[in-house]
C-alpha cells in the first residue's frame, strides 16, 4: 500500500485556478437580465410583493378595526358599571332613609309611651 501523496505548489495552484475558471464559466451561462425567463421571475416576485402587501393591509384594517370594537366594549363596560354604582348608592340611600324613618318611629313610640 502507498502512502499519500501530499500535493506539490504547482498542483494547488493548478487546482485553484480551475476553480475560478469554474465559477467563472458557472456565472457567465447564467441568463442576463433581458433574459425572458428572468423578467418572468421578476415579475412573479413583484406580483407576490403585491400580494403581500394587500394582505398586510387587510391584516391591518382587521386589527384596527377589532380595537375600535374592543375600545367600545370597554367604553360600554365602563359605563354599565357607573351605572351599577350609580344605583347601588341610590339603593343605599334609600335603605339608609328607609332605616332612618324606621328609627325615627321607633323614637316617636318610645317617646308617646311615656
Amino acid at each position: 500500500m502507498s502512502g499519500f501523496k501530499e500535493p506539490s505548489f504547482a498542483d494547488r495552484q493548478k487546482a485553484a485556478q480551475e476553480a475560478r475558471k469554474n465559477i467563472l464559466n458557472k456565472f457567465r451561462s447564467q441568463p442576463g437580465p433581458d433574459d425572458p425567463a428572468v423578467k418572468q421571475r421578476q415579475a412573479e416576485r413583484e406580483a407576490m410583493a403585491a400580494e403581500r402587501a394587500k394582505a398586510k393591509l387587510v391584516r391591518e384594517a382587521a386589527k384596527a378595526e377589532q380595537k375600535r370594537l374592543d375600545e367600545e366594549a370597554a367604553l360600554a363596560a365602563a359605563a354599565q358599571l357607573a351605572r351599577e354604582k350609580e344605583e347601588a348608592a341610590a339603593r343605599e340611600t334609600a335603605l339608609e332613609a328607609e332605616r332612618k324613618a324606621a328609627r325615627d318611629a321607633r323614637y316617636a313610640a318610645r317617646k308617646k309611651r311615656k
